[in-house]
């Protein structure tokens, strides 16, 4: 059997996504200087909470379970990363281009400052975007997370063993010319398209670039509120690694859910309620530093 079939028979077994609700309209937006990607904003006049996606998602595919509730209290934005979905084209992947890219769609979008948050990859990107881009970050909600996923060479094996298994279940529904319905139950089409959308080739590229991630030296100065979601039965990023990330940053605030480090689509009735929460707690103390700067 070919790793493609394996993969497939293992997405069978396990994967049984939500209910699609209405999805907002988005569209492509040019960046200058920097290449097109895929924007949803949901407008409004409440705090901009820019939502980044994780490996082998699109920024719909991983937030849209959350995002009905927080278009209630905030101005969403959302997009596809570099090598992700319908996000930017480019020679290399780079963890810190991803950080220049949400300023860019910031700045496109005339977006000053905003909160930022982040699942897994996206925790990461969150945490650069911070760290390049100070002058914009008013606070971080940083899911799934960690200062680091590798330090030693099994652990990296290990990521990128695990990215070599996603883009395996993406080649396998890449071989249909329509997205299969795994779960029979369920019309689960849209988001299987939304997965196709990344490139198997893509997905290992950037896991192997995820591995390599370490933000030890200074993840300590960050000086903006910030709360942490900790997916407690996580067997990628153990739980402890990431309760170590909410004590280096002072003041973090830490929420956690009983679920994997798929929890923000595959648990979404345990996880939704955390990250309203650590949006909540995020937001309402940058508002307290500044109630007039939102934007």
């Amino acid at each position: 059997m070919r790793l493609t079939d394996v993969g497939l028979a293992a997405a069978r077994r396990v994967v049984a996504v939500p209910a699609v609700p209405t999805i907002p309209a988005g569209r492509t937006l040019e960046l200058p200087g920097r290449g097109r990607t895929f924007v949803t904003d949901t407008g409004g006049d409440g705090p901009v909470l820019f939502l980044l996606h994780a490996l082998a998602c699109t920024g719909l595919l991983t937030w849209y379970p959350c995002l009905d509730e927080l278009g209630r209290r905030y101005r969403v934005v959302l997009f596809d990363q570099r090598w992700h979905g319908q996000g930017i084209r480019s020679p290399r992947f780079a963890l810190e281009d991803c950080a220049d890219d949400v300023a860019a769609v910031a700045d496109a979008l005339q977006v000053d400052r905003f909160v930022c948050a982040g699942y897994s990859l996206g925790s990461l990107v969150a945490q650069l975007t911070w760290r390049r881009h100070r002058d914009r970050v008013a606070g971080l909600v940083l899911g799934a997370s960690t200062t680091h996923f590798a330090d030693t060479p099994a652990r990296r094996r290990r990521v990128e063993v695990v990215g070599a298994r996603i883009a395996a279940v993406a080649a396998a529904q890449q071989r249909f010319a329509a997205p299969l319905l795994v779960d029979p139950a369920l019309d689960d089409r849209w988001a299987w398209r939304q997965f196709r959308a990344t490139s198997p080739r893509a997905i290992t590229s950037a896991a192997s670039v995820i591995a390599g991630f370490d933000s030890r030296a200074w993840v300590g100065e960050i000086d903006v509120p910030a709360a942490v979601v900790v997916t407690t039965r996580d067997r990628l990023i153990p739980p402890a690694r990431q309760v170590e990330l909410a004590r280096c940053i002072p003041d973090a605030a830490t929420y956690e859910v009983a679920a994997g480090h798929a929890a923000c689509v595959l648990s979404a009735d345990q996880f939704r309620p955390a990250m309203l929460a650590a949006a909540a707690s995020v937001t309402s103390r940058v508002e307290e530093r500044s109630p007039t700067g939102r934007r």
